[in-house]
């Protein structure tokens, strides 16, 4: 079974995208900002991350930062989901638009995770 989190701080956003995540037969991890996903990545080997941008305490960007000083977690693949324009995405992320379809979250998190 494959091993997902979701970091995003919009707890009806994040429990919709656990539900279809799920359905599929993903397993997945929780994270209601960029601090708790890096203590949660202490123990848990995501296959993807799913990464909101705006969220209080740290952010999106502030994450990947810190994610990609890691070596241990540096390479699990990010999924950024935004609002925001591609403009102030984070490069070597797949980028998804806010709002988004069930299925292109899910085709992006298929192309990271194989």
């Amino acid at each position: 079974m494959k091993r997902v989190m979701i970091v995003d701080d919009d707890v009806d956003i994040r429990r919709g995208i656990v539900d279809a995540l799920e359905l599929e037969g993903y397993e997945v991890v929780e994270a209601a900002d960029g601090r708790e996903a890096l203590q949660k990545l202490q123990h848990e080997r995501p296959a993807a991350i799913v990464l909101d941008l705006m969220m209080p305490g740290m952010n999106g960007w502030q994450f990947r930062d810190e994610q990609q000083r890691d070596p241990e977690i540096a390479s699990i693949p990010v999924i950024v989901v935004s609002a925001r324009s591609r403009d102030h995405v984070i490069p070597g992320t797949t980028y998804v638009a806010k709002p988004f379809g069930v299925d292109t979250l899910l085709d992006a998190i298929a192309r990271c995770a194989a």
